[in-house]
């Protein structure tokens, strides 16, 4: 019995000690867990590190949201390389009536080098805004310089929760040096699960400190000061030669696409319309940066044909020219620099369609790896055939259209593949067109802004110019353009020049240089370029009457009413109130529109705090519609016209009165009514 007793002690010993080893175990696997959960928690608390959601409350407002400035983190090994994008902001709870854009890309995106109105996305809303003085649009730019597809699919992955209309995508130049890619400085090997993984990883604290730490390390003093003296696009760049056709280049192309395919995939899945642009870059006014030669051993002819045809095309001896380079590509035919000079004797001679195959084949053969290869843009077409919701957007065919001889050059672009503001307006009116094409855009009620009226009234300073040409000549000073400033470069006289060569060199942010420019316009009571000023504003700050407000008032001191009407209009439908209404049918009526006044002047007696008795005004101006659809089509009805005026006088309206006298007299210069009215005009 004490036997039994004793083996079943040691059975439960035996038990207790496996269950104490499997607690311990189970500890010993979940402990490193615990402890890395306690410090994630620990750096939240003391709040370390970055919010890397893509978009947080706007400022004061917590109705609306705007882009993370902290967003572009996560995909950056250095923080210090890291932009912050727009701050564009938009509801968080969407209106029924509104049309919301999201756009995706990189720094031709974002606008630069003119930022803020440059940029396709600004000519396509202020477009958009004109057309439709009573649609609202939110069209949100999310783009970000230094970057590439990595981006436009991590932040597709967020965006679709925020009920786009639409997302328009222009991408692809930055493939190999934007952040992560296969020739950037800021990557972590080329494996594209790895990178999604590191790119899950990066939203926590303890990730972002580790990398904090890695990249103190890294970054020696010595080369901190040596990276500040760079420009981004030059600190990007870790493979300065990347040949065609390598397996590295080969690994750009399949990075686009694998991103691209699971972006447009994703947008396809939740019935969400993505247009998807081709790209453009300077084909004939760009040298190649780096053309790699030929093995010496292997192929030694090249090189001396090659110097013997670059000397003779630089005096001027095309012919010479022509039979050395031709030789020399006939021995090796993968040098950029050898298919852009054939390129250039080809234009000189005439032969347009033989230069443009010699400078895309230069272009595609650039070691520097600054313009997507042609390869890209057969991969965008290619995926957008593939989904029902992708639209391509054939933004080259545009630009080779409007280039001389078609072939994109500096007409179009301000150095390898940043556009011009012309180039810009013709991006945007790509997308336009698109968007129309697929009834994104709704139908046009006899107000649609053609091409050529939207060059012609788009509110872009001559200070914002000015920033675009500044910002370039300094990029083009530096590496890989190495251009000489001449001592002329930069001619500052002007107050625009002034504040723009302030703004480009840090010493004064883009708010204050334009705050500044509306008050030298307005001391020298130049109300047209100060309305030009505060209508970029506008543009800026859509949501804000207060800009719309100054806009129509200064388009009222110049006496253009019609264009203070629309901007007061977008005032009121942002703001409604008694002095918006009561501006409105004022300026409506006095601009004989009596039917576009109604629905204000009702909103003004409903609504009034006045002591005005607005109802003699509301009788009149019904009576003039019916006065007025009486005479549709046929202006011959003095009487009718007369005592249209007489109503538009009662109501104290002399411009109203004017035009309808002028209308009598025209016909009949002795007409007496017409006359006596005319006198009482004068002498209200």
């Amino acid at each position: 019995m004490k036997n039994l007793q004793r083996n079943g002690e040691k059975d439960a010993s035996k038990g207790y000690s496996g269950k104490r080893r499997l607690v311990f175990k189970i500890i010993a696997i979940f402990l490193p867990f615990a402890v890395l959960i306690l410090i994630e928690i620990s750096l939240r608390i003391f709040h370390y590190g970055d919010n890397l959601n893509l978009f947080i409350e706007a400022g004061n407002n917590s109705d609306y949201l705007v882009l993370n400035p902290a967003a572009s983190r996560r995909y950056f090994l250095d923080p210090a390389n890291a932009p912050s994008g727009n701050s564009e902001v938009f509801r968080k709870i969407k209106e029924k009536s509104t049309l919301r854009i999201f756009v995706l890309g990189e720094s031709t995106t974002i606008g630069y080098p003119y930022f803020h109105n440059g940029s396709f996305h600004r000519w396509l809303q202020y477009r958009l805004m004109h057309e439709f003085p009573d649609q609202q649009f939110e069209i949100i730019n999310l783009s970000l310089t230094a970057v590439n597809s990595y981006t436009v699919l991590g932040f597709a992955r967020e965006l679709v929760k925020y009920q786009p209309d639409a997302v328009l995508i222009y991408s692809g130049h930055n493939e190999y040096y934007g952040t992560l890619g296969v020739g950037s400085t800021s990557r972590v090997g080329n494996n594209s699960r790895v990178i999604r993984t590191m790119l899950m990883l990066r939203k926590f604290r303890l990730v972002q400190l580790l990398t904090s730490l890695y990249e103190k390390i890294k970054n020696s003093p010595d080369r901190k000061g040596e990276n500040n003296r760079q420009t981004l696009m030059q600190r990007m760049v870790a493979d300065q030669q990347i040949p065609f056709g390598s397996n590295e280049y080969r690994k750009g192309i399949e990075q686009f696409v694998s991103n691209m395919n699971e972006t447009l995939e994703l947008f396809n899945r939740l019935q969400i319309p993505v247009f998807v642009s081709n790209l453009v870059s300077n084909e004939v006014d760009i040298k190649p940066f780096v053309s790699i030669p030929p093995d010496s051993a292997h192929l030694p002819g090249f090189s001396k044909n090659f110097e013997l045809g670059v000397v003779a095309y630089k005096n001027g001896e095309w012919e010479e020219a022509a039979r050395f380079l031709n030789a020399a590509d006939q021995i090796y035919n993968g040098h950029a620099l050898c298919n852009y000079y054939l390129g250039k004797l080809a234009w000189n001679q005439g032969n347009y369609s033989n230069a443009k195959e010699y400078f895309i084949r230069a272009k595609d053969l650039d070691g520097l790896r600054f313009r997507a290869p042609t390869q890209i843009n057969e991969e965008i077409e290619k995926l957008c055939s593939k989904y029902k919701y992708a639209h391509f957007v054939d933004t080259k065919t545009a630009f080779d259209s409007s280039s001389l001889n078609h072939i994109i050059g500096d007409g179009l672009l301000l150095e390898h593949v940043h556009p011009n503001l012309k180039g810009y307006a013709i991006i945007s009116n790509a997308f336009y067109e698109s968007l129309k094409s697929e009834n994104i855009i709704p139908a046009s009620k006899g107000n649609e802004m053609v091409f050529i009226e939207l060059i012609r009234t788009m509110p872009i300073t001559t200070m914002d110019s000015l920033l675009g040409i500044y910002r370039v000549s300094k990029l083009k000073h530096s590496w890989p353009f190495n251009e000489v400033l001449s001592a002329d470069s930069f001619k500052i006289s002007s107050e625009e020049e002034k504040l723009a060569y302030a703004v480009v060199n840090e010493n004064m942010k883009w708010p204050e240089a334009t705050n500044e420019l509306y008050h030298y316009y307005l001391d020298r009571k130049d109300y047209l370029k100060a309305k030009t000023v505060m209508e970029s504003l506008v543009l800026e700050h859509p949501t804000e009457p207060y800009y719309y407000d100054k806009a129509a008032n200064l388009y009222g001191k110049a006496g253009y009413y019609d264009d203070a009407a629309f901007y007061f209009r977008r005032a009121f439908a942002i703001s409604p109130s008694f002095e918006y209404a009561r501006t409105l049918f004022v300026i409506y009526l006095k601009i004989d529109k009596p039917g576009e006044a109604m629905p204000y002047l009702n909103y003004a007696i409903q609504n009034n705090t006045s002591n005005i008795n607005l109802l003699p005004v509301r009788k009149y101006t019904g009576e003039i519609i019916d006065l007025q659809k009486g005479i549709t089509g046929d202006s011959s009805n003095l009487d009718i016209l007369n005592l249209i005026a007489s109503k538009y006088l009662t109501m104290g309206n002399k411009e109203g009165a004017s035009i309808y006298v002028a209308k009598v007299l025209k016909v009949d210069p002795k007409n007496k009514g017409a006359l006596a009215i005319l006198e009482q005009i004068k002498k209200a």
